[in-house]
């Protein structure tokens, strides 16, 4: 399986990666803004509100969407809708706020790695071997990303250390698996718009969300202050249109324009402004090793083209 975009496509699949990368970063402060809130019921707030405003605007075209969809095109929305936000969203979350933002990023900034190791293996990728130096850029920037949180003494206890370890590492495996499946998905189901597909998978997160309710009644406390639930309403509705309706339709326009080598790589773009969004939050400047980590991931994406570049003269030469 895969999809061989035509070789005017990268610039604008690149743009649209970068500015899902700024929308989706800011999902990473969110468990900071809204901490009085579990990591559930910041995740049931957030896609409720995405599902709803998701349905309000296809509601127009409805009938005709769910006449181009067949069964298993709506067991892979329940799949993405799970594995690309309710389940990625908990994990990632509890991960914020167990285990800080620094390890957080460090762990999901492997994502282009496991993403452009599959994608290798696409008909047409371009070969794994001309990956290698970006590859190796990509881990040594996501090392240095997090190189602090792990060599500075941890802040909280051991065991929310390893916790927010485990969590950020099934949030990566999750999100791998949900930019995969939706990149082919998205190579098949041409006759579905990139806008339309992220709406209806917000619907079947919104349906998600419903189902989470009575665990979060049961098993958190709702007992806040008035300026609590306002924090929870704004940081749930603003996650839901910049990051979930606006984010996901620039990464599923980047899907249909880029291959899936290189849409790894866009993933990168995520982990860069989270870290910027979190230095503007902590008021300072990055550290050594920080600017490091931006200079090789920038490199790595550099170098992924590059070699997406050379892989397209190789047959117009021939």
């Amino acid at each position: 399986m895969g999809h061989a975009p035509h070789a005017g496509s990268t610039p604008m699949g690149v743009l649209c990666g970068m500015g899902a990368g700024a929308l989706w970063g800011l999902v990473f402060l969110a468990p900071e803004l809204a901490r009085a809130f579990s990591p559930l019921q910041l995740t049931v707030g957030r896609y409720l509100a995405y599902g709803l405003l998701s349905a309000l605007l296809v509601a127009p075209r409805r009938r005709r969407l769910v006449a181009l969809l067949s069964r298993r095109d709506w067991l892979a929305l329940g799949w993405l809708a799970l594995a690309g936000n309710t389940l990625y969203y908990v994990l990632l979350a509890t991960a914020v706020q167990t285990g800080g933002i620094a390890m957080t990023s460090l762990v999901i900034g492997f994502l282009p790695v496991a993403v452009t190791i599959i994608g290798s293996r696409d008909r047409g990728a371009v070969p794994l071997a001309r990956l290698t130096p970006s590859l190796l850029l990509c881990a040594a920037g996501a090392v240095c990303i997090g190189w602090q949180a792990i060599a500075a003494p941890a802040s909280g206890s051991v065991r929310d250390q390893l916790i927010g370890l485990a969590c950020a590492i099934g949030a990566l495996a999750s999100w791998t698996a949900f930019a995969v499946s939706n990149s082919r998905c998205l190579a098949r189901l041409d006759r579905v718009s990139v806008h339309d597909w992220n709406l209806l998978i917000g619907i079947v997160t919104g349906a998600q969300a419903l189902l989470l309710i009575p665990a979060t009644l049961a098993l958190d406390d709702w007992n806040r202050a008035a300026g609590d639930w306002a924090t929870f309403a704004g940081v749930s509705i603003g996650v839901a249109i910049f990051a979930s309706l606006a984010g996901n339709t620039l990464w599923n326009r980047m899907s249909r324009l880029l291959p899936l080598t290189l849409v790894g790589q866009m993933i990168l773009f995520e982990t860069l402004f989270a870290l910027l969004y979190a230095f503007l939050w902590e008021q300072r400047l990055p550290t050594a090793t920080e600017a490091a980590a931006f200079v090789l991931v920038v490199l790595s994406v550099v170098s992924c083209l590059s070699a997406h570049q050379r892989e397209r003269r190789g047959p117009v030469a021939q």
